[in-house]
């Protein structure tokens, strides 16, 4: 007749945050766009995460397409971090054009929610750029901590670009 406990606890469970995040990871490659290249492999993905928390709490992050444009235009250094989940794609899809003029590396990232909550914002977050000494000008331990992640992230993004190399001609 009716639903017995368990298949009631089983379909809640099923909607439950952690399984969200769980599914989220598996199955982000449906979601991501054709353009999203280089994408962040696991580790590299975690390692982004981590200096994004940490420099968006020294407000060394530019936030969404608008300032990341105007950054790029006026000439800022950093890392780009583009979400592969945007639709439509026409929203995002000028930025690696830019990055790569302005010879900044950029990187993808599967999801815009995971972008957004890494830089304790309720939002989704189509694109971020970490500017080392951004808003906040002062020298501080906490930039220090993740100078050493951003470091190591830029050699590993830079690695996985292919328009820094020449092309051969035949």
């Amino acid at each position: 007749m009716g639903k017995s406990k368990k298949e009631i606890q089983t379909e809640g469970e099923a909607h439950s945050p952690k399984n969200h995040k769980k599914k989220l990871s598996d199955d982000y490659i449906d979601s991501v766009s054709p353009i999203a290249s280089p994408l962040a492999h696991k580790k590299l993905r975690k390692k982004v995460f981590k200096a994004l928390k940490k420099a968006s709490k020294v407000k060394h992050i530019q936030r969404g397409v608008k300032e990341v444009v105007k950054a790029l235009k006026r000439g800022e250094k950093g890392l780009v971090v583009l979400a592969g989940d945007i639709s439509p794609i026409d929203v995002i899809s000028h930025l690696p054009v830019l990055c790569e003029d302005h010879s900044c590396p950029y990187v993808f990232v599967p999801s815009k929610e995971s972008l957004g909550e890494a830089t304790n914002t309720q939002r989704p977050t189509s694109c971020i750029m970490i500017v080392p000494g951004g808003k906040n000008k002062d020298m501080t331990t906490a930039e220090s901590t993740y100078m050493e992640i951003y470091e190591e992230i830029l050699e590993q993004v830079e690695n996985a670009h292919t328009w820094d190399q020449p092309t051969k001609n035949t």
